[in-house]
C-alpha cells in the first residue's frame, strides 16, 4: 500500500504526569456541547460548577498539581456559564457567555487572580436568551463575536460596549469560526445549514446543505480558503466534511468515523494547516492534515487515552516549547476533575530551530482597530518568528470607553434631587438655627447630648460629599453641552 510523505506522519502525544497537570477541578455539570476550557501562554480557564449563578477558574500554567477547592474563581455571572476564549490580542483579557443572557469580559490581574472576582470590564447586554458561543476577531482589535438562542449573531467593538453589527439566522446558531482575516465567518445552524457571512455587513454569502445529522455540528475555516465541519450523517455516524467557501452545493470530501454519540471539536493548528479531533466522550484524539490533494484531508494518526474527556483546550503556536520540536498542546478535562496536557512534539535528532515546522504565526498585536475594521479595512494578522520563543508584548488592561447616550440629558433632575439630599443631610446633622438674632454676651443653649466634634465631622463629609457630586454634575453637564452642539450640527447638515 502507498504511504503518503509527511512530516507529521509521526507526530507522537504524551500526556505529562499527573503532578504536572490540574487535578481537583469541580468540572461543570452542563450538558451543552461546549469545550469548557480555553488556553493561553498564561493561563488555563476551566468552566467550573456553581451554585446559584455561574464561574469558570483561571490558573496560571505554572501552578500544576493539585487546585485548592477554595481558590478564586471569575464569578460574575447569574447563571450557567456556556463558553468562554481568551483574547488572542491581550492574554489577561478572557470573555465568558452565560445562560444570563450576557456576555462579560474580564480582566485577570498579573499573576492570576488572588481573591475571587465578580466585576467585569464591562457587560455587553443584547441577547433576548442564553448566549453559547463567543469568538475574538483574529486580526481587530477589541471586537467579538456573539452567538445566542435568540437566533442572532452579534460582533460588538468591545472598547466602547456598543453593537457594530446584528445578524438574524433562521435557526439556532452552534458554532462559529471567523477565516484567517476576519473579513468572513462560517457558521453552523440548528437547521443543519452551513453558512458563510460577511462579518462587517451580516449578508450571507454562501449556504450549502451541511450534516445531515440532528446532532450539533462544529466548523473551522481554514487559512486557505476552505472550512472544515464535523457532524453526523442521517444514520448517527461522526462525519468530518471539507468544504469549498466559493462553492457549498456539496463538500470537497466526506468521511464517516464511527458511531460514537459525542460531539467533536475540531482544533485547527493553521500554521501547518493541521486538524485535531476531540470528541467528547472519547478516550482517542485523531489528527490529520489538510492540504491540495486529493482526497485533501489526510489521516495522520491517534492518540490513545484510558479515559473519556469531557472538554478540551488547545493552546496557540505562541505558548509551545519550540525547543523540544512541539507542534501542539491539548488540555483535556476528565470526569473525575483532572485537566490532562498532551504535548504533540516531532522526533527530530537536531536541536536546531526547525524552520519547517514553525512557520511564522500570529503575534499578539492586532493588525487593525476595531474603527479600522468596521470602516471597510481588511488585514491579514501581523506574523511573527518563534526562533528563541515568544515574547510577548506589553499589554494595557482594557479599558472600555462609553459613548454618550441621550438618556444622559436629565442631570437636571438628579442635582435637584442630590441639592435637596444634600440638605436633609445638613438638617439632620445641625441643630436647628433660631431666625431672632440673639445678642453675643447672652447665652446659647445647646441640645442634650450635643457634641460639637461629631458635628465637625459630619460636616467634613458632608462637604467632601457636595464636593464629589458637584464633580459629577460638572461632568454631566458638559456631556450634555457637547451632545447638544452635535445635534445642532447635525440638523443644520440636514437643512
Amino acid at each position: 500500500m502507498f504511504m503518503r510523505k509527511s512530516k507529521f506522519r509521526h507526530v507522537f502525544g504524551q500526556a505529562l504526569k499527573r503532578d504536572q497537570c490540574y487535578d481537583n477541578i469541580r468540572i461543570t455539570k452542563s450538558s451543552w456541547d461546549s469545550r469548557y476550557c480555553d488556553v493561553n501562554p498564561k493561563y488555563v480557564a476551566v468552566i467550573t460548577e456553581a451554585a446559584g449563578g455561574g464561574s469558570f477558574l483561571v490558573v496560571p500554567l505554572s501552578k500544576v498539581g493539585r487546585v485548592e477547592r477554595d481558590s478564586p474563581l471569575v464569578s460574575g455571572h447569574k447563571a450557567a456559564v456556556l463558553d468562554i476564549s481568551w483574547c488572542p490580542h491581550n492574554d489577561d483579557v478572557i470573555a465568558s457567555a452565560s445562560e444570563d443572557c450576557t456576555i462579560k469580559i474580564w480582566q485577570i490581574p498579573e499573576g492570576g487572580l488572588t481573591k475571587s472576582l465578580t466585576e467585569p470590564v464591562v457587560d455587553l447586554v443584547a441577547h433576548q436568551r442564553r448566549v453559547s458561543c463567543v469568538k475574538w476577531h483574529p486580526t481587530a482589535h477589541n471586537v467579538l463575536l456573539s452567538a445566542g438562542s435568540d437566533n442572532k449573531i452579534y460582533i460588538w467593538n468591545v472598547g466602547t460596549g456598543e453593537v457594530l453589527n446584528e445578524i438574524d439566522l433562521p435557526d439556532l446558531p452552534l458554532c462559529a469560526s471567523f477565516n484567517f482575516n476576519g473579513s468572513k465567518f462560517a457558521c453552523t445552524c440548528k437547521d443543519k445549514k452551513l453558512r458563510v457571512f460577511n462579518a462587517r455587513t451580516g449578508d450571507c454569502l454562501q449556504e450549502g446543505a451541511g450534516h445531515a445529522g440532528a446532532k450539533p455540528a462544529q466548523v473551522v475555516y481554514l487559512k486557505d480558503g476552505h472550512i472544515f465541519s464535523t457532524g453526523f450523517s442521517r444514520m448517527s455516524e461522526r462525519q468530518y466534511a471539507l468544504w469549498d467557501e466559493k462553492d457549498m452545493s456539496k463538500p470537497k470530501e466526506i468521511n464517516e468515523l464511527d458511531n460514537s454519540n459525542g460531539v467533536m471539536f475540531p482544533l485547527y493548528d493553521a500554521d501547518v494547516n493541521m486538524v485535531y479531533l476531540c470528541g467528547k466522550g472519547d478516550s482517542q484524539i485523531r489528527y490529520f492534515e489538510v492540504t491540495d490533494e486529493e482526497p485533501y484531508v489526510h489521516y495522520l494518526n491517534t492518540y490513545q487515552s484510558k479515559e473519556a474527556g469531557r472538554g478540551v483546550g488547545f493552546m496557540s503556536k505562541r505558548g509551545l516549547n519550540v525547543n523540544n520540536c512541539e507542534i501542539a498542546r491539548i488540555y483535556k478535562l476528565h470526569n473525575s476533575g483532572l485537566c490532562e496536557v498532551i504535548p504533540f512534539t516531532v522526533p527530530r535528532k537536531s536541536e536546531l530551530f526547525q524552520d519547517d515546522l514553525y512557520p511564522d504565526t500570529p503575534s499578539d498585536t492586532p493588525a487593525l482597530s476595531a474603527e479600522e475594521w468596521f470602516a471597510g479595512k481588511d488585514a491579514d494578522p501581523i506574523m511573527v518568528s518563534l526562533k528563541g520563543g515568544f515574547v510577548s508584548t506589553r499589554k494595557d488592561a482594557l479599558k472600555v470607553v462609553r459613548r454618550s447616550n441621550v438618556l444622559d440629558k436629565m442631570p437636571s433632575r438628579t442635582s435637584q434631587a442630590q441639592s435637596t439630599n444634600s440638605e436633609a443631610a445638613a438638617a439632620a446633622v445641625l441643630p436647628p438655627i433660631s431666625t431672632t438674632s440673639t445678642p453675643p454676651d447672652e447665652h446659647v443653649s445647646l441640645p442634650e447630648g450635643f457634641d460639637p466634634k461629631e458635628v465637625m465631622e459630619e460636616l467634613k463629609k458632608l462637604k467632601a460629599t457636595v464636593k464629589s457630586q458637584e464633580k459629577l454634575i460638572c461632568g454631566l453637564e458638559k456631556r450634555v453641552a457637547t451632545l447638544e452642539t452635535q445635534t445642532s450640527e447635525e440638523e443644520v447638515k440636514d437643512d
